[in-house]
């Protein structure tokens, strides 16, 4: 299937699931060269992926892609395309995935013209919604030889599963967050009906108690679940209604050792009481390989590798909060601060600053790069030249945590995030900033105890004297060795679970099976 579309810096065609970069005189020539070559799937051999919004969502769909391209399935990721003229932060993450995996077809949808990337502040599911009708003829075009759809959570909360019954194909939901906000998710619509009218906004600071978790404040839910009356909450809560009835499974990006407890209740049917809960399919952790683990071509090293590689091992903290994480000019200030006054080396990737409403906005153009001087106190980097590297906007995250150098984790605790933390055996220092990062923030650091909160990131403000606190106890004191400790623990289990014959690998063995 032929595509056109703008990617990330200019004009891209897909060539067998490559992004290649292209003059407009090229195009036409190109369009044709690709028709008489262009080599369809046997038929029913294909699985199509739809992975929603944004770069945390498009990671591990392309890690799973992989595991179907193991097995002798053809895979399409079906990605949907930003407004008309927009260019956004996934649509550069699209660009490097279909670069490192030549071996998956990347489809772009074109988004049609009523889609207004200015309504997502406010409802980002408004123009997600309108891209049902482009995935549907997309599906039709490619029909009869798809076998079957995975779905994001995010395309179940714009109902685009009624695409796949339409056209009876069997539809999954990967979802891409821990089995623990899972069964949280699932169990919303029953303990919302409980409270009735009230908002979880409104109920006071008494604990909460959802299936396979530990208790937690109201606070720690999702900051847009404690108003029932949001929209976004809404549709959330319409999305995790529709699993147990419309899903034929549900993929999750874990492993079977790290949650027992809320894998029990998900399989025990506490989590939907008077329904049943789909077959759930452990197969994680599925995290990126890095940006030299694929493509045909040897990308060229991060800058921050090689300033890695002339550090000493365990001793560089780096600082990282995924691909929507900004803070005003006040809170970046508090962390130069604190991480001057620390002494320890750090790593630090900073993004030019964003309003944020509660709701991160996954259409939102992309940043330019962040002006360092500006806000950073003034002389900063000078003074910890030394010792600390600033990258701007972006560094290969999954290298860098795996590289020897590497000691710690200040982390928003996304689910990619910990997952990546927990392959290299890093401890966290957890400052979470929306979605379910504060569920697993509780769970990183009171269920495995392979992390320490950063107090304050619920106040809005970590302070200076914080970060410098809790960067030293992580980095020197006794507790922080035996989070450490358990940090590597948590990876000797992942990499068992990964192994030949492990759990995850049996888990993907099941689910092939309902094929």
């Amino acid at each position: 299937m032929l595509l056109l579309s703008r990617i990330s810096c200019g004009r891209y065609i897909t060539r067998y699931g490559r992004l290649v970069s292209m003059a407009p005189e090229d195009i036409r020539s190109s369009v044709h060269a690709d028709r008489a070559t262009e080599r369809p799937a046997a038929m029913g051999d294909t699985v199509v992926l739809n992975p929603g919004l944004g770069v945390g969502h498009l990671v591990p769909m392309v890690e799973l892609a992989k595991l179907f391209l193991r097995r002798g399935f053809a895979v399409t990721v079906v990605v949907n395309g930003p407004p008309a003229g927009k260019e956004t932060d996934t649509s550069a993450a699209v660009a490097r995935a279909a670069a490192a995996n030549p071996s998956v077809h990347f489809h772009v949808l074109p988004a049609p013209p009523d889609v207004d990337a200015a309504e997502a502040p406010n409802n980002l599911f408004v123009p997600l919604r309108r891209m049902n009708a482009p995935f549907r003829d997309y599906l039709r075009s490619v029909l009869p030889s798809v076998r079957a759809l995975v779905l994001d959570i995010f395309c179940f909360c714009v109902d685009a599963v009624d695409v796949a019954l339409e056209l009876g194909l069997p539809a999954y939901v990967l979802y891409t967050g821990s089995a623990s906000s899972l069964a949280v998710n699932l169990h919303l619509p029953h303990m919302q009906a409980q409270i009735g009218d009230t908002s979880f906004g409104e109920v006071g600071d008494a604990p909460l108690s959802f299936p396979g978790n530990r208790p937690f404040r109201p606070t720690e839910l999702p900051r847009l679940a404690l108003d029932r009356h949001n929209e976004v909450y809404r549709s959330f809560l319409h999305a995790f209604e529709r699993i147990p009835e419309a899903s034929r499974g549900i993929i999750v990006n874990t492993f079977e050792s790290l949650e027992t407890r809320a894998l029990q209740a998900l399989r025990d049917g506490s989590c939907v009481p008077g329904g049943a809960t789909p077959p759930v399919y452990c197969v994680g952790p599925m995290v990126s390989s890095g940006e030299s683990g694929g493509g045909e071509e040897k990308q060229q090293q991060h800058e921050c590798l090689a300033w890695l590689d002339a550090q000493p091992e365990k001793s560089v903290v780096f600082l990282c909060f995924g691909s929507m994480g900004t803070f005003p000019k006040r809170q970046l200030s508090e962390i130069a601060v604190g991480l001057e006054r620390s002494g320890q080396r750090f790593l630090w990737v900073l993004q030019t600053p964003r309003g944020d409403s509660g709701v991160p906005d996954m259409l939102a153009g992309a940043r330019a790069e962040p002006d360092l001087a500006a806000l950073l106190p003034e002389g900063f980097l000078e003074r910890t030249g030394g010792r600390g590297l600033v990258v701007k906007s972006w560094a290969p995250q999954a290298d860098v945590l795996r590289h020897g150098a590497t000691g710690a984790f200040v982390t928003h605790c996304g689910w990619n995030s910990t997952l990546e933390a927990i392959v290299s055996g890093l401890p966290m220092l957890c400052w979470p900033l929306y979605a379910e990062q504060r569920q697993n923030k509780v769970f990183v650091v009171e269920e495995m105890g392979a992390g320490v909160e950063m107090a304050g990131y619920d106040a809005e403000l970590v302070a200076a004297a914080e970060v410098e606190a809790k960067v030293r106890w992580v980095m020197e004191s006794d507790g922080g060795r035996a989070v450490r400790e358990r940090a590597v623990a948590a990876k000797e289990k992942a990499s068992q679970a990964l192994s030949d014959g492990g759990a995850s690998q049996a888990a993907f063995d099941e689910f092939l099976k309902d094929f």
